[in-house]
């Protein structure tokens, strides 16, 4: 018998399997370099400052938790191919972090164009930056930090549709656009004003 008439029902080949792997090494060197970047900060780092924080205490410490985060995200993969258990779960993880990453670079990559067009200038946390450069915010989100964020997520719905069963790969790519499309939505008119405030990050 055939390798595909010997698999359980949801689970992706051998061939399939390995591909995943190269992904999750991709991934976790994309999240290395991110995490990288943030400990940079947390470090004491000024190069590419884009204002005065309030507290500098405060700053080195958001950057610390967000460097040990990314770093997390970055063995997770790598360790969870590996892990038949783990494994299992891969798919609704990639899932939520596919949508979450996307919806995070859209929306902010949305409102900073919006910003750097005049349109409507992004707010940035009073109680976190004592003094700022709107348009250094502006282009270094633009062009380093939501680039980031939306390579993240196709590298992890890369990822998950790798190890989805091939009769649930279209439902399982369409639920996530429609997810990502509809939060992307409401990051914007949130951002705008025009609903009430959805602060995602």
């Amino acid at each position: 018998m055939g390798t595909a008439a010997t698999m359980p029902r949801g689970f992706a080949p051998p061939s399939d399997t390995r591909q995943a792997r190269r992904i999750a090494v991709a991934l976790a060197v994309w999240a290395f370099a991110y995490a990288a970047y943030r400990a940079y900060y947390a470090v004491g780092g000024t190069l590419g400052m884009i204002g005065e924080p309030v507290s500098g205490e405060r700053f080195r410490a958001v950057n610390a938790a967000g460097a040990a985060i990314i770093l997390v995200a970055a063995v997770l993969p790598l360790v969870a191919v590996r892990v038949a258990a783990l494994r299992r779960a891969l798919p609704a993880v990639s899932w939520i972090a596919a949508v979450g990453c996307c919806m995070h670079a859209l929306v902010d990559g949305t409102l900073r164009v919006l910003s750097v067009t005049g349109v409507h200038p992004t707010e940035l946390q009073a109680s976190f930056w004592s003094s700022f450069d709107r348009g250094a915010a502006d282009l270094q989100d633009l062009l380093l930090n939501e680039p980031w964020f939306l390579i993240e997520g196709l590298l992890w719905g890369a990822l998950g549709l790798t190890l989805v069963a091939a009769h649930r790969r279209r439902a399982w790519v369409l639920s996530a656009v429609v997810a990502c499309a509809a939060l992307t939505l409401v990051g914007v008119l949130s951002g705008l004003g025009v609903i009430a405030s959805f602060h995602i990050g």
